[in-house]
C-alpha cells in the first residue's frame, strides 16, 4: 500500500475551470471535493443531505431565502438538507474544501447546464 498526503495546491491547479467540483478523497460513503468558484451559483437545495463548505481562500457568500453567512479562509458553514441556498464569491475567486455523500449533485433537484458530472477525480 502505498501512502500519499493530498496536497491542497497540486489538486487545486488541475481543475480546470469555476463551479467544477473534482473528488480528492472519500471517507465511508462521503467524498472530499475541491472546487473554484467565481461569480453566483444557482439557486439549489439537497433534501437529502446536508453540505459542508470549508473556505481555504477568498470570500464566500452563502445566500439563502431568509438571510446569508459569509465565511473567509478557515471558516466552515453547513448548509441544512432541505434549505434552498446560492453560492456567491465576493472580490473574485474562492477556493474551497466541499464534503457531502458520494453521489451529490451540485445543482441538487434544481440541474441545469452548471451540473457537473459526479465522481470525477483529480
Amino acid at each position: 500500500m502505498q501512502y500519499q498526503a493530498v496536497n491542497f495546491a497540486a489538486k487545486f491547479a488541475r481543475i480546470p475551470q469555476p463551479w467544477q467540483p473534482r473528488v480528492i478523497a472519500e471517507m465511508n460513503d462521503y467524498q472530499f471535493k475541491l472546487a473554484r468558484l467565481d461569480g453566483e451559483f444557482i439557486w439549489h437545495q439537497h433534501a437529502e443531505t446536508d453540505e459542508a463548505f470549508i473556505v481555504l481562500a477568498g470570500t464566500l457568500r452563502i445566500e439563502m431565502r431568509d438571510g446569508a453567512v459569509r465565511l473567509g479562509p478557515g471558516e466552515i458553514y453547513v448548509v441544512p438538507r432541505g434549505v434552498e441556498h446560492r453560492p456567491c464569491t465576493e472580490g473574485g475567486e474562492v477556493k474551497l474544501l466541499l464534503i457531502e455523500p458520494r453521489g451529490v449533485r451540485n445543482t441538487g433537484e434544481t440541474g441545469g447546464d452548471r451540473t457537473a458530472p459526479n465522481d470525477v477525480w483529480v
